[in-house]
């Protein structure tokens, strides 16, 4: 079995690059690996998840005070986040999608609800198939992960 290595992307604030962090990391296998140091978005994909939970956290009603309702929460945030938000930086897939290797949602055949559009023709980028045939009515399904209604999940589906 190949060993895995593990790393932690931070930048070397205080609160990272100190004898506690620097032990806590050794004790867990992890090398910390940083931003390159001045240069403007280094670490952007790690910022922007930083930016994105914080935000969703800041919808709850609520913040729970309780450590481990507040984990329970945050681990919600990250499971929507990789499960449902497409991301721009990959392509227009989730973080599942890349790391399970799952063929990327919006490349699935698609509905078409113009009657007469040939199913050949393009659509919006990326160009996917049209799912049955042309004229779908749809609805647009709008769920909420976990129940939270900060955390949407929207689907269409055909109907009639």
């Amino acid at each position: 079995m190949a060993h895995v290595r593990r790393y932690l992307v931070c930048d070397k604030g205080r609160q990272f690059w100190n004898d506690g962090f620097k032990t806590w990391c050794r004790k867990r296998g992890i090398r910390p690996r940083f931003g390159a140091v001045g240069k403007c978005g280094s670490i952007a994909v790690i910022e922007r998840l930083i930016r994105t939970t914080k935000r969703m956290l800041r919808l709850l009603p609520v913040i729970p005070l309780r450590r481990e309702a507040f984990r329970r929460e945050i681990g919600l945030v990250l499971d929507w986040y990789n499960e449902h938000r497409p991301h721009n930086g990959l392509g227009g897939r989730t973080p599942n999608e890349v790391h399970f290797r799952r063929r990327a949602s919006h490349r699935q055949p698609r509905f078409e609800p113009r009657p007469r559009w040939p199913r050949g023709s393009p659509c919006a980028t990326p160009w996917a198939l049209v799912k049955g045939k042309p004229g779908a009515i749809v609805a647009l399904d709008v769920d909420f992960f976990a129940g939270r209604k900060h955390l949407p999940v929207v689907r269409l589906r055909r109907v009639a």
